[in-house]
């Protein structure tokens, strides 16, 4: 009954965005002065998925949006298309999160690494059409890569801190629908 209790929805809310602000916090600090040469996950991207294949409701569109815009912002992307293209994807994930149900960990690693496929690669076509400067292919590929490989140890960081599981099959999500 506890899944089911507004403070606990509204409390695991606060908790994306808090856990979204603390990976921000880390990523604008300037660790290191060199170029990189190695691409790091984008973990805000990793949370978010994770979240929206866990438990939509812990994510709704409009904090998605706006964490991802303020991450262009202060990331120096353009700003609004990979907000966009995130909140597309997380709402495709979300619309299929109740048939993964019943599917193992590995058919929700796939889903989610065909979305982040998909993502990284349709954020570098529309950069390319309006002939923005982008990162090289490789550093893009890097990034996307370790993404997907990196959701496994994601979702278990999120399993600890938050207490985040998957719902059974037949259970009551956290709107109280079956």
């Amino acid at each position: 009954m506890d899944n089911l209790s507004a403070s606990r929805l509204w409390t695991m809310r606060a908790s994306y965005m808090m856990l979204a602000a603390v990976i921000l916090f880390f990523h604008l600090l300037p660790l290191g002065t060199l170029p990189p040469r190695w691409a790091w996950p984008d973990l805000l991207l990793l949370l978010t998925f994770a979240c929206a294949m866990r438990n939509p409701a812990y994510v709704p569109a409009l904090s998605v949006a706006a964490v991802m815009l303020l991450a262009d912002l202060l990331l120096q992307r353009p700003p609004g298309l990979y907000a966009a293209l995130a909140v597309l994807g997380a709402e495709q994930l979300k619309r299929h999160a109740g048939g993964m149900r019943d599917a193992s960990f590995l058919g929700e690693w796939a889903a989610v690494g065909m979305m982040v496929i998909a993502l990284g690669l349709l954020n570098r076509v529309v950069l390319g059409i309006l002939m923005v400067d982008q990162a090289s292919l490789a550093l893009a590929a890097i990034q996307t890569l370790m993404t997907v490989a990196s959701y496994p140890l994601g979702i278990a960081v999120l399993h600890v801190l938050l207490d985040l599981r998957n719902p059974r099959p037949g259970g009551d999500d956290t709107t109280g629908a079956r």
